[in-house]
């Protein structure tokens, strides 16, 4: 062997032991909670590893090895080792159990935290409270929660509600901004103009921003729905802010002794008026589902036409981004009006089996499946039992003595 690659031999190995060395002693101070309590055992650590190989090398190039003063000197070092490193070592063994309880070497998540802003905003410092949300998120934008905690206090502790807006329009128009979270901001904000300023059309024109970012959604048909019955709501907040008195008509007196009371019953609604009125609103608001229903149930129960009713909840049940829970829910009242009246067997399984079909491995199915194994029995039970004609039978029959019993 040449003398370059004897050298290369020896210095190689002792390279990647230096390397190695390095790289564990910079990683484990990068992790120690005590770095000069461990700068201290590594260099102890060294001038041991040092001291064993100075004395053990000349004796051993010499030829006078000592087997036992070799075990010696080896077992007294070991024994500075332990003493050294012992809880290090018990940190060895202890860490991957203890980390599965506090986590280990894993750094904690880093998140906001704003418990100094609803303190200083519960003591009726809002200002100061403005001040630390931004501070957080000025490290974390657009969270939803900093960002509807700094909208809060500009909408209900400044009487800000133009720059809660400006605030929300930010996070809306954030790329990356989940859908869920937009409505709900939306919604909030119509809210806030119900509540102080019983702006109808404020709040309406919040409410369709969803419908026009997320169209044939869940979250266009809730603001649809909730659009569609904004006028009472209105109605019923300025009713709450400005109550005028109410006169009542004196009541009836002496009503126990009256022949009738007939002429008190509250007259019924005429159910041709009441769908002209669901007619003309779904005119205004053709997804208000409610409504919809309403008229459906009408025109079976009322005017018995099926076929009607059938056209109504159709339009509900087939319209895009419907929830199964609801659709489910609409195939199952449409299996109750058929079955009221009187439609074939084989046209209330379909409509269940729809149910089945289209969404299989849900609870509505298996709602659906237990409803197809008694439909039979459903179907008999809002059938007319037909009129039995009894005969004729002597009366008072168990008044009438027997004959005289012999002695």
């Amino acid at each position: 062997m040449s003398l370059h690659l004897h050298t290369a031999a020896e210095i190689i190995p002792l390279a990647i032991v230096v390397g190695v060395g390095i790289w564990l002693f910079i990683r484990t101070l990068d992790r120690s909670d005590e770095r000069r309590k461990l700068i201290f055992k590594w260099v102890f650590t060294a001038a041991v590893i040092w001291f064993v190989f100075a004395m053990l090398l000349p004796s051993h190039r010499e030829g006078g090895f000592n087997p036992l003063g070799t075990f010696v000197l080896i077992l007294v070092c070991a024994i500075a080792m332990t003493v050294t490193w012992r809880h290090s070592i018990l940190d060895i063994i202890a860490k991957p159990f203890s980390g599965l309880y506090d986590g280990g070497n894993l750094a904690p998540e880093p998140k906001p935290f704003y418990s100094v802003a609803l303190s200083k905003r519960a003591l009726g410092r809002p200002v100061e409270a403005i001040a630390e949300v931004r501070s957080q998120l000025a490290r974390f934008p657009n969270d939803y929660q900093g960002v509807m905690l700094l909208a809060c206090i500009q909408a209900e502790d400044m009487q800000d509600l133009p720059g809660a807006e400006i605030t929300l329009d930010h996070f809306c128009a954030a790329a990356g901004a989940p859908p869920k979270q937009v409505a709900a901001v939306r919604n909030q904000v119509a809210d806030w103009h119900l509540k102080f300023h019983q702006d109808a059309d404020a709040a309406r024109a919040a409410l369709e921003k969803i419908i026009e970012r997320y169209p044939e959604t869940d979250l266009a048909l809730q603001a649809a729905q909730r659009i569609a019955h904004l006028g009472g709501t209105g109605k019923i907040l300025l009713e709450a802010r400005d109550r005028q008195p109410m006169a009542l008509p004196e009541g009836v007196k002496s009503v126990g002794l009256l022949a009738s009371t007939e002429f008190l019953r509250p007259e019924e609604t005429d159910p041709g008026q009441q769908a002209a009125t669901y007619v003309k609103h779904l005119e205004q608001h053709p997804l208000d589902s409610e409504i919809r229903e309403k008229l459906a149930v009408i025109y079976a129960d009322h005017f018995h036409r099926l076929d009607m009713a059938t056209m109504e909840l159709r339009q509900l049940i087939e319209y895009p981004g419907q929830p199964a829970r609801q659709v489910a829910h609409w195939l199952n009242l449409l299996a109750d009006l058929q079955i009221r009246h009187g439609a074939a067997f084989d046209t209330v399984r379909h409509t269940l089996e729809i149910i089945r079909d289209q969404f299989p491995k849900s609870a509505v199915a298996s709602v659906a499946q237990t409803r197809l194994a008694h439909l039979k029995l459903e179907i008999k039970a809002h059938q007319e039992t037909p009129d039995v004609r009894l005969g004729t039978y002597e009366q008072n029959l168990g008044l009438k003595h027997g004959p005289p019993r012999p002695w």
